[in-house]
């Protein structure tokens, strides 16, 4: 066997084709927190014993042959199929399914593991159930399609239907020719352990922050001329990042001013700012996200346990939470989302249930459950091996089971590798109060505006094609850079004249 094989934590054989996607997908859901390392059409670096997965593809004359095998310790086991003649290019999806069929099987023979939504990798699982909606599908004919075609659990068969349902009027109703803004503050008092995203703490940034601030309101200023002269209607603005209120108040108020300067709000209908950390919030801050026309904040506690809150690196106790909380109410927010996260080091079951409890009686508009997600830019991932244990699933059932018992509606959810056995997101709320940007990021079918370091520009035309155009990670490429960041934008013009000519066409069919 190859020397370096032996070093890989988990080699992959891909022979006759390249499904790589659905393949890694699959093994996730079983073999969670390794490395996969994938080789092509070299059988014979195929090790003798030691845990690997080999997928392959064979065509014979009238068949197509597949074959799937797994080790894993001392367990092995091997499956084949045969069918019509299929070829990878040309007939993905149906390839796809068979491998990612033949993988469960031998994965669930071998683990014992129970895998809710199945073969299911897709991270918006409710556009399936939207678009069988929109051919008129009853809910039973739904469910019995799924479940034969995917092999969903009932339970979560009933989550995603039921947050489709919620959805569906709200997404018809967005306006035409509208976008979303997206405001990216990366900054935050400190790096949580399970964050990946690119945030800098503020004192490492604070020689950055004044540059940034101001390059950030010119960027503001660039997309208002092209929000203007191309006739579009914003719809929601989102400040995310980071933590937005990291930033004093002075900052916070110019980027606030700058869009309020630069768009016409006069049809927004959300305005929403990630408030996140407790330990950020103040008066201050809080009178001028009002008085600059936001309507949404999120305070997000993550856990009320104060031991959990140690464990993953956050610098306030649950106390301070409530404080915010209701100095946010007190100041006049009417609609206010918290988050947490189901699987944090040091949680159980009955903790998680106490955060639930606790949370529902301050009577929060929104309610977001996250799970644990192991993503490599974490520091908690190095540790990961450690949270294979964790008793995910019963904290996620409660959530199911608790927030609509108390008015809470799931409206939107969303999926990611590494999740913690093999869980999702899922934003809750009273009628009334779902987040309209959540929503559209996640059903793809308006386009996003993003501004600032690390935001994502996300353009969609009519014939569904997605064209996204990024910007620098982090806060020093986007300062030293900026100008040649901001000629990027030039394509924004040639993609709304295809989707003219796109609109134009299908009003004359």
């Amino acid at each position: 066997m190859n020397e370096n094989i032996k070093e890989l934590s988990f080699p992959v054989f891909l022979l006759g084709h390249g499904l790589k996607y659905e393949t890694e997908c699959i093994l996730k859901a079983f073999v969670p927190v390794v490395r996969f390392q994938f080789y092509y059409d070299d059988i014979s670096l195929l090790p003798d014993s030691c845990r690997y997965a080999a997928v392959q593809l064979r065509q014979g004359r009238e068949h197509t042959y597949f074959y799937c095998a797994v080790s894993l310790g001392e367990k092995r086991l091997r499956l084949m199929k045969c069918t019509e003649r299929l070829y990878p290019d040309k007939n993905k999806k149906e390839c796809e399914t068979i491998i990612s069929k033949l993988l469960f099987k031998i994965l669930h023979e071998i683990t014992g593991t129970d895998v809710p939504w199945g073969i299911l990798t897709g991270i918006r699982p409710t556009k399936k159930v939207l678009q069988l909606l929109d051919k008129g599908m009853s809910r039973d004919e739904i469910f019995d399609l799924l479940r034969e075609e995917f092999w969903i659990s009932d339970e979560k068969l009933r989550l995603v239907y039921d947050t489709a349902v919620v959805q569906r009027p709200l997404l018809m109703a967005t306006p035409k020719h509208s976008i979303g803004l997206y405001v990216s503050v990366p900054f935050c008092p400190s790096r949580c352990s399970y964050c990946s995203f690119v945030s800098h703490s503020v004192e490492q940034a604070k020689k950055l922050m004044p540059e940034y601030i101001r390059l950030l309101c010119r960027e503001l200023e660039i997309w208002g001329d092209i929000v203007k002269k191309l006739g579009l209607t914003v719809d929601t603005v989102y400040f995310g990042g980071g933590t937005p209120t990291s930033v004093s108040a002075e900052h916070l108020e110019s980027l606030l001013k700058a869009v309020n300067k630069n768009f016409d709000l006069s049809h927004l209908r959300e305005y929403c700012v990630e408030a996140g950390r407790p330990d950020t919030i103040t008066e201050e801050k809080l009178v001028v996200l009002k008085e600059n026309g936001v309507t949404r904040i999120s305070v997000n506690p993550q856990t009320m346990n104060d031991e959990v809150l140690k464990n993953i690196g956050r610098r306030h106790t649950s106390k301070e939470i409530v404080d915010a909380y209701k100095l946010a109410r007190k100041i006049g927010f009417d609609n206010i989302n918290m988050d947490l996260i189901a699987g944090l080091p040091g949680d159980t079951p009955d903790s998680f249930r106490n955060t639930l409890e606790q949370i529902i009686a301050l009577d929060p508009d929104s309610i977001t459950v996250h799970t644990l997600t192991l993503k490599r830019a974490a520091n908690l991932f190095s540790d990961g091996v450690s949270q294979l244990e964790n008793p995910v699933r019963k904290m996620v059932r409660d959530s199911i089971a608790m927030l609509p018992e108390n008015g809470y509606k799931p409206y939107y959810m969303y999926r990611q590798k590494n999740t913690l056995d093999n869980q999702e997101n899922v934003g809750y709320a009273k009628p009334g109060k779902e987040s309209f940007y959540n929503m559209l990021i996640m059903d793809e079918t308006q386009s996003i505006f993003g501004a600032g370091c690390a935001a994502s520009t996300k353009l969609v035309e009519p014939c569904g094609m997605i064209t996204r155009i990024c910007n620098y990670k982090f806060p020093y490429e986007y300062i030293a850079q900026f100008d040649q960041l901001m000629e990027k934008k030039n394509q924004i013009y040639e993609i709304y004249e295809r989707i003219i000519c796109q609109e134009a066409a299908n009003a004359e069919k």
